[in-house]
């Protein structure tokens, strides 16, 4: 696996990523030093005409860090009208299919390898065992997947569900997990170590990100963007 580039600091998400004029905007006035980008998943929820090779090679000649999200399938006992779902007849296929897209979105804007790639899992109900173990099965396949190409396989999740699934499969030594966890915990806590959901010696050496606030209307060098705010302290995108 060839190296991490690992991101201390503070990091915002938003669903669409901003032009460029917001980005040099924000980079000169702003806390944040990263800045998530949804690069793919049938289940992306916003258009992204700004996201191209140009605009990442641009943002990040800039100084941004880019963490890239992608959304997959998403679990069968999920409320929620995701045109992708995963099964206990597909997960295993269906995960390595979308952690092979994962990678080939990844890099056709840049990204290369040894890159982590944050796979986006929204809330279900974990104590639904069929569902949890479907989805553990899809979530390994993709990780595989990610792993066979030279990429680092990141999981986004919250903290009361689908990332405390991930975790509880830590616990009891599961293979082929997450190689850094974002969780999901609305606490306003800027913070990846206080406050840390799960058991302290998980994803610790620089492998956590926290989402800890959402929606957040925020001007800075007159460019307006509502965002959602995380610490982060975990790897992201390698560029070139």
């Amino acid at each position: 696996m060839p190296s991490a580039r690992v991101f201390t600091g503070r990091a915002f998400d938003t669903c669409t990523a901003p032009n460029l004029t917001t980005m040099a905007a924000w980079r000169k006035s702003s806390p944040y030093g990263a800045a998530a980008v949804y690069i793919g998943g049938k289940n992306r929820g916003c258009a992204q005409p700004q996201l191209t090779g140009s605009w990442v090679r641009t943002v990040h000649a800039a100084g941004w860090q880019l963490i890239p999200l992608y959304v997959g399938a998403q679990p069968p006992c999920q409320t929620s009208g995701n045109p992708e779902r995963i099964s206990a007849a597909n997960a295993a296929s269906l995960g390595a299919a979308n952690g092979a897209d994962a990678v080939a979105k990844a890099s056709a804007l840049g990204m290369a390898r040894g890159s982590a790639i944050y796979l986006d899992m929204e809330a279900y109900d974990i104590a639904d065992a069929s569902c949890v173990q479907s989805v553990l099965t899809y979530v390994q396949a993709w990780n595989r997947a990610a792993h066979a190409k030279g990429y680092r396989a990141g999981f986004y999740g919250f903290s009361q569900s689908s990332a405390a699934a991930i975790a509880t499969a830590a616990g009891r030594n599961a293979a082929d997990l997450p190689d850094a966890l974002w969780y999901a915990r609305y606490d306003n806590n800027a913070d990846t170590t206080t406050g840390f959901p799960f058991a302290s010696g998980l994803w610790t050496g620089h492998r956590r990100g926290h989402q800890y606030a959402v929606n957040k209307k925020e001007t800075f060098g007159g460019a307006t963007v509502t965002v959602d705010h995380n610490a982060w302290d975990a790897p992201v995108a390698v560029i070139g």
